[in-house]
């Protein structure tokens, strides 16, 4: 679990950004991307105060990017508890992937057709992972495999494809916590990811695009299946 002072200590960095352009909006962007990258796991409670003091921003547009982050189903209000961090289900799982195999595989087979692809993003993606794999750095794994996948969308060329899977894959990233294992669960995406990158650098882009569904189908199963063993579990006893 992350301590608030290092919580803390990331959001005032964020503050320049809030110099910029300090809306709701802005916040909201800030926090989604934390949440994607792991500072807030699920179920954690999120701070108005703390938050607030940390990106110096009121309450009002605190409350107010609350409500948008709400929308976007990435934190749950509780009546006279405050604001968490949402907990996904198995059923959120499914959701997710039917729509990552949507706009994954479409994003690619639109930037075949557009002509020559600038894979240099997601190249990058793939090699940082590969670095912080090496590194025994398994929870930044996670957060460059979103990156990774960010990037393949991105090579459609569509803003609004790429703001929709910035918002999936933060939603997403909430169901990476039940992969206790995180090396065993990430680690063979690495290779696939090369893989990936492989058959796109030598333009045998349908053989990506199958191989990324196949991904995708297998990325799920796992994920799944961790779910339903988690609720199966007993409850853990306190001490």
């Amino acid at each position: 679990m992350t301590s608030m002072r290092a919580v803390t200590t990331v959001l005032a960095n964020e503050r320049p950004r809030l110099a910029r352009l300090g809306t709701a909006e802005r916040v909201t962007e800030i926090l989604r991307e934390q949440i994607a990258a792991g500072l807030f796991p699920p179920g954690t409670r999120l701070s108005e105060e703390s938050i607030g003091e940390a990106l110096g921003v009121s309450r009002n547009t605190l409350r107010e990017s609350f409500r948008l982050l709400g929308h976007e189903n990435l934190v749950a209000h509780e009546l006279n508890r405050g604001v968490f961090v949402r907990v996904l289900t198995a059923e959120d799982v499914v959701d997710l992937y039917q729509l990552r195999q949507i706009i994954e595989s479409s994003a690619l087979e639109i930037a075949g057709r557009a002509g020559p692809l600038e894979l240099g993003p997601v190249i990058a993606a793939v090699e940082q992972a590969e670095a912080a794999g090496a590194d025994g750095r398994w929870d930044e794994v996670a957060t460059l495999d979103l990156q990774f996948h960010q990037e393949i969308v991105a090579l459609a060329q569509s803003p609004r494809l790429d703001e929709l899977m910035r918002r999936l894959l933060a939603e997403l990233r909430l169901a990476f916590h039940v992969m206790h294992g995180s090396q065993e669960f990430h680690e063979p995406y690495l290779v696939r990811n090369r893989k990936m990158v492989t058959l796109l650098r030598r333009k045998k882009l349908d053989q990506a695009v199958q191989e990324l569904r196949a991904y995708l189908e297998d990325a799920q199963r796992e994920l799944l299946s961790a779910f339903r063993a988690e609720q199966a579990a007993p409850p853990s006893q306190g001490t």
